[in-house]
This record gives C-alpha cells, structure tokens and sequence, in this order.
C-alpha cells in the first residue's frame, strides 16, 4: 500500500514538473524570470537559451548557475538548425520567449538585425513548437512576451488596452508587432496554445547601462553629461523589472489560451522629471549638495519618430489574475539606484567588456 502510494506520487509529480525553455533569460528582464522560475519551481527543468549579444550577461545568474533544474544553451534562435536541435533534446513543454533586439536606437540604425531576430526567430521557435508538440497540445504554451511601442505613441489622455490598434512608429516596435501578429496567426492556423503580455518600460537591477535609468545612474556617479532627447517631455509607463516577472509568472500558470494581457506599472513620468528625481536620490546617496547633480542634465537632438506618450490600463490582468505592481516608482527608483551603487564590479565589468569573458571562462572548459 505504501509503495503503491509512493508510486503514484511520482507519477504525479513527474506528470506536473515541466521543462520550459526561457529565451533570452541572461538579458534584464530574462535573468529575472529565469531565477523566479529556478528558485520558486524545484520541480521544473528550466532552459536558458541566450546568444549572449552585448545585452546578455551570465554574471546576472551567477546566485542560480550551479541549481539542479537550470541549464544554459548557448545559441541564436535565428538559427533555425539549433533551435530544432534544443527542442528535439529537450522536449519543451513550454517556451516564454523573451529574446529580442530591444533598443530602439540601435533599430534606428540597424533594423536588419531586429527583422532577423524579433521576426525570423520568433518563427523558428514557433514552428519548432509546432513540430515537437503535433497536435499534442495539453500541457503545452507557446509565451510570447511584447511591449507597448506596438502600439504607438498616445495623446495626454487614453491609455494602451488589449483591443487597441497596432501603430508602430520605429523599427524595433515594427519588428516586434510583426512578431506578435505571427504568433496569434499560428493560434488560429495550427491550434498552437498561446499567450502574449505587452509591457512598459522596465526599470531594475542588471539593465544594461545604455537604457535611461543606468546610464543616468553611472554618469551622475562619474559626474558626466546626462543626455536628454528633445525637452524630456516624452512620458513613460515605468514597470519594476520584480513586478514584471511576477505577472510572466502568473500568466504563465493562469492565463487563457489565445488571451493578451497588458503589464504597466501605473508611473507615468515624463522623462525630465524622472532624472530630476533620480538626481535628487544621488545627491542624496553621494553625499552631494542639493541641485548638484542636476547640473549634469544636457539636452541632444530628439531622437528620429520619438513617440511622446506610454501608458497602458493593466486592469485586465488586474481583475482576470490578481496581479498589482507592489512598488510605487520612487521606492522602486531607490531601490535600483541602490543596488547599482552597491554592485561596481557588475557595472564595471559591463562598461569594460569584461562580463563577456564569462561564458568563456565558466562554460567553454566544461
């Protein structure tokens, strides 16, 4: 009786763990989910599949690299062959898709990389789901995840919802509602289960500095011009990198097949007031005079179809889900401005190029 008891345990286990492939999972936003899903499901196999671009840092994962369910592929998912190759080893049970060409000023200069990444590999993975799965689709999730640049840019009043038309504006937010479209067109064309989330902008520990918030941080601390596009009118949503990774989570596990959800953090700020703060709370943390490191404020030339205003209606994941940001902004902001002050070595390693070293070093000997 005992042993048949301990027999359908396991089998009840083994039928409930799940291996789920996170692509771009050493990137900011990735490394988060990876170790919220390492950490909180001992039971499930988790992959990372990153390319380890400039944006990608295994030091991000270093607390989680030597856990039992985590596994790292090195590897592009614009490359068709390899990606075919993990999902015949590996059996995915799900994917949460977050690799991405994310910079909007890089697709300004550079679009033919956000068109081969953002769309051809969001399609390698889809059809390599397809092939893996048949039409065995119970247990199985194909998670897309998107932002809200797809939708364009808003006046002073409204708000991004899930019903609201498609605009991109630059070639990073084209590439990505492309992407979008693709997934929703393999749901109603071969049954494929999926969900997708439209996020605002993400603040938090291990962004990569050339996004505001660290590059702000970093300058302010070795006294260098803050740039500022245009007056720094443009408005964003600002969303806790925590709190983002809470609700992949909880989409993940409870949302519906074929569903979007939208994820904001509920901060709109325009962009001058955001630095003022974050100036405020180093001259504060430096021990600086009051107003100091404002003077470091330098407005450039605005950058090409600069959207003027983010703000997306959460509320429906909000009422479906249960989920809220658990931090306002300036609590939030403290807590990032922190962590960068109290993580040099991190942020060094990224602006001197040696975080790229680490892949070599921990993985290339093995």
């Amino acid at each position: 009786m005992v042993r048949k008891l301990i027999l359908n345990n396991f089998v009840k286990i083994f039928k409930m763990a799940k291996i789920i492939l996170i692509t771009g999972g050493a990137g900011f936003i990735g490394s988060h989910v990876v170790r919220l899903f390492v950490n909180k499901y001992p039971e499930y196999k988790i992959i990372n599949l990153d390319k380890l671009t400039y944006a990608g840092n295994l030091e991000n994962l270093n607390d989680i690299s030597g856990k039992s369910n985590y596994v790292f592929e090195k590897g592009d998912i614009t490359d068709n062959q390899l990606v075919s190759k993990l999902f015949e080893k590996h059996k995915f049970s799900g994917i949460i898709h977050l690799a991405a060409e994310s910079h909007v000023d890089r697709s300004i200069s550079d679009p033919g990389a956000f068109i081969n990444t953002n769309i051809l590999g969001t399609v390698n993975l889809l059809n390599a789901a397809r092939n893996l799965w048949k039409d065995d689709f119970e247990g199985k999730l194909f998670y897309h995840i998107s932002t809200d640049e797809v939708y364009g840019s808003l006046g002073e009043t409204g708000y991004f919802t899930e019903e609201t038309a498609y605009d991109p504006r630059s070639p990073y937010s084209a590439s990505k509602a492309s992407s979008d479209h693709l997934v929703r067109a393999y749901m109603h064309t071969y049954k494929l289960p999926v969900v997708l989330t439209n996020c605002s902008n993400n603040y938090g520990a291990n962004q990569f500095p050339e996004k505001l918030i660290p590059l702000a941080v970093n300058n302010i601390k070795n006294n260098k011009q803050i740039p500022i596009y245009g007056k720094g009118e443009n408005i964003r949503d600002w969303l806790f990198v925590n709190d983002h990774a809470s609700a992949i989570d909880l989409v993940y596990h409870k949302g519906t097949n074929g569903e979007t959800y939208n994820i904001g953090g509920n901060n709109e700020w325009t962009n001058i007031d955001l630095i003022h703060k974050l100036c405020e709370i180093m001259d504060e943390k430096l021990g600086r005079k009051k107003g100091e490191s404002a003077k470091l404020i330098t407005f450039v030339k605005d950058r090409a179809g600069h959207d003027m205003r983010y703000a997306i209606d959460s509320s429906k994941i909000q009422n479906e889900l249960g989920w809220k940001p658990s931090l306002q902004f300036e609590e939030g902001l403290e807590k990032t401005v922190d962590w960068y002050l109290e993580n040099e070595t991190w942020l060094n390693n990224i602006l001197t190029g040696k975080y790229e070293q680490y892949y070599e070093e921990q993985y290339h000997k093995r």
